[in-house]
C-alpha cells in the first residue's frame, strides 16, 4: 500500500483533537465512551485518518472490554503489527498500513478461528453504512 505522509499541522487540520491524539499520538479513548463500541450496525469500518478500508462489521463482536472489537482485518495488509512495551507490559499495537495511524492493539483472545481481539479505537474508525461503503 501507498504511504501516506502528512506533515503534523496537516494531520492537526484534518482530524479533530481527540482523533490527533488516538492516531497520530498512539492516546486510547476512555472504555465504553467510544460511539463504535456499540454499533450493530452492517456496514465497514475504515481508518479516520485516510479512508483505508480497515474492518468488516460482520468481524466485529462484543468483547466486554468496552472498545470496538474484531476478529480480523479486511486484508492482512490494511493494518501492521509492532510490538508495543509501553505502559509496562508487552503489547501488539495495530497501525493502518497506509497512514501508520494507531488503531488499537491485537490481542490473543478472540473467539474467531485466528483466536484474535483487535481491539480497536473509536476515534480512529469512520463507519459506513453497507450500501454507503461501497
Amino acid at each position: 500500500m501507498e504511504k501516506l505522509d502528512l506533515s503534523e499541522a496537516e494531520w492537526r487540520a484534518r482530524l479533530s483533537p481527540e482523533q490527533y491524539h488516538v492516531l497520530r499520538e498512539a492516546g486510547t479513548e476512555r472504555a465504553f465512551t467510544g460511539k463504535y463500541n456499540s454499533n450493530k450496525a452492517d456496514g465497514v469500518y475504515f481508518c479516520a485518518g485516510c479512508g483505508t478500508e480497515l474492518f468488516d462489521a460482520e468481524e466485529k463482536y462484543d468483547s466486554g472490554s468496552g472498545w470496538p472489537s474484531f476478529t480480523a482485518p479486511v486484508d492482512i495488509d490494511a493494518v501492521e503489527e509492532i510490538r508495543d512495551a509501553s505502559h509496562g507490559m508487552m503489547r501488539t499495537e495495530v497501525r493502518c498500513a497506509t497512514c501508520e495511524g494507531h488503531l488499537g492493539h491485537v490481542f490473543p483472545d478472540g473467539p474467531g478461528v485466528n483466536g484474535l481481539r483487535y481491539c480497536m479505537n473509536s476515534a480512529s474508525l469512520d463507519f459506513k453504512p453497507r450500501g454507503d461503503a461501497e
